[in-house]
């Protein structure tokens, strides 16, 4: 979902239409208040697959400062926010480069090129939101089975793995189909693929 914020409903409305047609879902706000609302019900996993497009100059709260009160919040995980301004400097921009900002876009602008980041953008959400799956299956496992697990991703047989830590094949086994069960893979290829 690209949540575009700008307070000119002609802008929200050609971004709206520009996004809808390479199939991004997207909505328009008028305000900063009004993306706040919305995104405050939003749970971390609701922001997996999201983007923000801020317009810098708004009246009431700026896109820069929206930017900032959205950060504060903790808001921004996994939404990359690109700016848009029809009066940016090259200071501005990289100073919202170096605070977290995916892109900053000048008006006016190139339609591919904006929603072509758009879209890597949403890709970077996405990729998040599957690493940080992958991070809370990991938590899930318990200290011995974190063992287990780096010495299978080392490519260690079961026999050996029991041998380096002191237990029962039996034990490597149950350990081992545990971590599989939990990470919600079937073999070793696939656990390894998933934690590269």
């Amino acid at each position: 979902m690209l949540h575009i914020v700008d307070d000119e409903e002609i802008i929200r409305d050609s971004l709206t239409w520009l996004a809808r047609s390479r199939n991004i879902a997207a909505i328009g706000y008028e305000s900063g208040a009004a993306v706040l609302a919305a995104l405050a019900h939003a749970t971390g996993i609701d922001a997996e697959g999201e983007c923000l497009l801020l317009d810098v100059r708004m009246p009431g709260t700026s896109g820069v400062a929206l930017f900032n009160e959205l950060k504060t919040k903790g808001l921004l995980h996994r939404r990359p926010v690109i700016f848009l301004t029809g009066h940016g400097d090259v200071p501005m921009a990289v100073d919202m480069l170096k605070n977290g900002a995916f892109d900053f876009f000048e008006k006016p602008f190139n339609d591919n090129q904006l929603m072509d980041r758009v879209l890597e953008a949403l890709e970077v959400s996405r990729a998040g939101g599957a690493e940080d799956a992958v991070q809370s299956r990991l938590a899930a496992l318990s200290a011995r089975e974190r063992e287990v697990l780096d010495l299978i991703l080392a490519g260690k047989m079961n026999k050996v793995i029991a041998d380096e830590l002191g237990i029962s094949m039996r034990t490597v086994e149950v350990h081992r189909a545990h971590i599989f069960d939990k990470m919600n893979v079937k073999t070793a290829v696939e656990l390894a693929r998933l934690l590269k």
